[in-house]
């Protein structure tokens, strides 16, 4: 019987230990969770740990993970920069890098950008077409000559080819991608909670990185 006591209670802490080890969350595995880039970039964020996100509004990866990412924007941490770079892989991206370039120009990105994924994503729009993208924007009190003509712009249409030329340079296969100082590729996973729960790990492993220096 005392034998039969033993067993049992090793077993039960056995399981316990399990459990515990089941809950925590394992370290990530290069390649794996992350992979390193083939060719690190240099950052713009001076001291702050560099986020970018390459993205396209036409991409329902890109539209499922955004609510989630501006959730984490909220709560990130203060030594962390951000910034949304729209990528252009085929020529059918461009109205959309240039859509968000027209909008930031004209102070309108915080207050259309969700608005533009769900237009593409719950209406079923075809804001590649110029048309259907122009009368949409009227549609939501833009002044359609400002935005055609930021759109149309110099410098739209410079920063839409430094869009495609760093999605070339950063080696990108699809989006979303994450790019965190530089160096390191978070894609999408399985779900936005666990690619911005990588994301939390791949920064922190950079900030130590940065420690060492």
């Amino acid at each position: 019987m005392k034998q039969f006591r033993f067993v049992t209670i090793f077993l039960l802490l056995v399981g316990i230990g399990f459990a515990g080890i089941s809950g925590a969350r394992a370290e990530i595995v290069e390649n794996h969770d992350y992979t390193v880039l083939f060719n690190p970039q240099p950052t713009e964020s001076g001291k702050k740990i560099e986020v970018l996100e390459f993205f396209w509004y036409g991409c329902p990866h890109c539209s499922d993970l955004h609510p989630h990412l501006k959730t984490w924007l909220k709560k990130m941490p203060k030594d962390v920069s951000f910034r949304y770079v729209p990528a252009i892989f085929r020529a059918n991206w461009v109205p959309g890098a240039k859509t968000f370039y027209a909008l930031d120009a004209l102070g309108l990105k915080d207050k259309l950008h969700d608005k533009v994924y769900d237009a593409i994503h719950l209406d079923n729009l075809d804001l590649t077409n110029e048309e259907t993208l122009f009368n949409w924007m009227a549609k939501q009190g833009v002044d359609r000559k400002k935005f055609v003509d930021a759109y149309a712009s110099f410098s739209v249409q410079n920063l839409a080819s430094r869009s495609a030329q760093m999605s070339r340079d950063y080696g990108l296969s699809g989006v979303p991608a994450l790019v965190v100082d530089g160096k390191y590729l978070v894609g999408g996973k399985s779900s936005a909670q666990e690619t911005l729960k990588t994301l939390d790990d791949v920064i922190n492993m950079a900030r130590k990185e940065r420690a060492k220096k």
